[in-house]
């Protein structure tokens, strides 16, 4: 894992990384994805599913990939490494070291695998020493429970000042994102843990987050 030099660049303005709520309609749901997308440069979406079989899950994945991989986004499966191949996904984001360890070993070298619920700073160096492409900070884990802010900050603070490999910090309301993005996240992720407050109205809220953001001109 590199470490950031003496005197390094400074890191460019983050790119947005969306995360839907967990979907049971897929197809439903792709006409808000699709504004979203057409909003801003979106660099992934990380997409949840509620529980079902295999085959509907694979085709809740696919309802999604089209619209997600045309607009030059990474689509990613929360959790379900083993249907990233099948679905054609573009990759992962699974939770824990321990599933970190098995999602690389499944998919890398042909596949993203981004890794969450890494608490301690040895397990987050551990996930990046093995290849994870990146780290989370400040998710919302399965009790609903989160780290409070200052701490998230903090460790996407050090994470950037120390290492070159990428870290996605989210984001639970608007009014964190100038933080973060000042921290030196490298991505800002967004979603439906905090109010669904992007999912009301995709294109106001992603207008509302490009002073912070990587947008192309025009693209608003």
């Amino acid at each position: 894992m590199a470490q950031r030099p003496k005197n390094p660049e400074p890191r460019p303005q983050p790119r947005l990384y969306l995360v839907t709520p967990a979907l049971a309609d897929t197809a439903g749901f792709a006409a808000t994805l699709k504004d979203a997308l057409a909003a801003g440069d979106v660099a992934a979406v990380l997409v949840r599913l509620t529980d079902a079989d295999e085959r509907t899950q694979i085709n809740r994945i696919k309802a999604l990939a089209a619209a997600v991989q045309s607009a030059s986004a990474a689509l990613l499966i929360d959790g379900h490494a083993n249907l990233v191949a099948k679905a054609g996904a573009d990759g992962a984001h699974v939770s824990g070291i321990g599933d970190v360890t098995d999602a690389l070993e499944a998919l890398k070298p042909d596949w993203i695998v981004g890794g969450e619920g890494l608490s301690s700073r040895h397990d987050v160096m551990t996930a990046a020493e093995a290849g994870c492409d990146y780290v989370m900070f400040g998710e919302v884990d399965a009790d609903g429970r989160r780290a409070p802010f200052d701490a998230i900050r903090e460790r996407v603070s050090w994470w950037a000042e120390v290492f070159e490999a990428p870290c996605v910090a989210y984001a639970a309301s608007l009014d964190e994102v100038a933080p973060l993005v000042e921290a030196g996240a490298d991505f800002i992720a967004v979603g439906h843990d905090a109010g669904d407050w992007i999912w009301r109205d995709p294109a106001r809220a992603i207008a509302a987050l490009a002073p912070h953001l990587k947008l192309p001109e025009g693209a608003l």
